[in-house]
């Protein structure tokens, strides 16, 4: 299932070695892109490390879920779920979590298509609405569809858009009361296809084509609070990829960032300080971007000038796209989950529980939220103990201003006992 696959394909890219990309970046005329020299870029070596992550975030709830479970958040209150089952039909189930309580109600049973032999694929959710994938992998066909959502409960699936092996089965991506997904057209026979962005109002029939794009598109939909990142490919000769921010009510475009030649990124999104993307490859140009990680300027650039700014570099591989809790960075790295502080020039990770698996803590999380959500499937047994075999969600919080303080009079009382 894609899910599964997008956990787990990443994860293993974690662990692996690095691609060496070389292309002579002469650029193109007619085409402006993202120049970082090496001097414009703040590495994480340069920041401090926090040692003890419990100074900077609280956390405000843990959930056991059934291991295997995939989660995605995309909203304040609640979070999708991919289910597995214990048999071999439905593979999957789809669940909603309420971030507060704790509390997992299974929605979706069965794939809406299960007498034709479909399975749910995918799924994203907000409070108002989600958006699932169903596909038939034996003849390459695949179904979007989308519900309205009140109180956790869905209300009647639309069927908004079928096709066949000829396109990718689609990614997605929900923004409040709106469902986006991305159709794109199947390596190598992409030649003269396009790539379309998706969009549809749930609880209604109304699918549209947002963004259309040349050939495929780079990375999945990325949903912020009001918003929607794609990359597309620039109507060049040669491969530029376009960072593209597109307001999800309207589809006009907010903010656009070309990508030096050939540059692929793993993951877009966009936060406080603008957009941010990934590499999973090293590349041999690009300046201070050029090696594997995720970057973001340091802070909102001027006039949207991103090559003017300074930026940030977390040269870790990888494995999920970035998000923003409040003021801090939240970056998944190879193993845990590492919150950054820009403007303290700090840095923290989060410790993993034991038993998690090789992808360890993942972060569930997009877009800029007051929590964010991480999770790990354990499959542990302490000594003496109770065998754990479990999704484990966990909501955490920044501290607040007195929250640390407190923490840090704490500390010191502490220090002075012990002395």
């Amino acid at each position: 299932m894609y899910g599964a696959m997008g956990v787990g394909a990443l994860a293993a890219v974690g662990v692996g070695a690095a691609v060496t990309s070389s292309l002579p970046d002469v650029g193109d005329p007619g085409i402006s892109y993202l120049e970082v020299p090496d001097n414009a870029l703040t590495s994480l070596a340069e920041l401090d490390v926090v040692d003890n992550y419990e100074d900077v975030v609280t956390l405000l709830g843990t959930f056991e879920l059934p291991y295997g479970t995939l989660v995605w958040v995309n909203d304040d209150d609640l979070a999708a779920c991919l289910l597995p089952t214990e048999v071999g039909s439905p593979l999957a189930q789809i669940g909603l979590l309420l971030l507060g309580s704790g509390t997992l109600a299974t929605v979706v049973q069965q794939a809406v298509g299960t007498d034709e032999r479909f399975e749910i694929y995918d799924v994203r959710a907000t409070s108002k609405g989600m958006i699932w994938t169903e596909a038939n992998v034996l003849e390459g066909t695949w179904r979007i569809y989308a519900a309205p959502v009140t109180s956790a409960t869905p209300g009647s699936p639309v069927l908004l858009e079928e096709g066949d092996d000829a396109y990718d089965t689609p990614t997605l991506a929900v923004v409040g009361n709106r469902a986006f997904w991305q159709v794109m057209p199947k390596l190598p026979n992409d030649q003269g296809l396009t790539s379309r962005l998706m969009s549809a109002t749930f609880g209604k029939e109304d699918a549209a084509c947002v963004f259309e794009s040349q050939r495929r598109m780079c990375t999945a939909p990325y949903a912020t609070q009001d918003s929607v990142v794609i990359t597309p490919r620039a109507d060049m000769s040669s491969v530029y990829y376009q960072l593209t921010n597109i307001d999800a009510k309207s589809g006009a475009v907010l903010d656009q960032l070309t990508l030096p030649r050939a540059m692929t990124p793993l993951e877009a999104g966009y936060g406080v300080n603008g957009f941010m993307f990934s590499f999973p490859d090293i590349y041999d140009y690009g300046g201070g971007i050029s090696n594997l990680g995720t970057y973001t300027p340091m802070e909102k650039p001027s006039d949207g000038d991103y090559s003017a700014s300074q930026w940030f570099g977390f040269a870790r591989t990888p494995t999920a796209a970035p998000a923003w809790c409040q003021n801090l960075l939240i970056v998944k790295s190879s193993y845990s989950v590492c919150g950054v502080d820009l403007k303290a020039g700090s840095y923290f990770a989060i410790d993993v529980d034991d038993g998690a698996d090789t992808y360890g803590d993942y972060l569930a999380t997009t877009g800029t939220r007051d929590n964010f959500v991480t999770y790990a499937n354990i499959d542990h047994t302490p000594v003496n103990g109770e065998l754990k075999h479990v999704c484990r969600v966990k909501v955490w919080r920044p501290l607040t201003e007195a929250e640390r303080k407190t923490r840090e009079t704490e500390k010191a009382e502490e220090e002075t006992v012990e002395a």
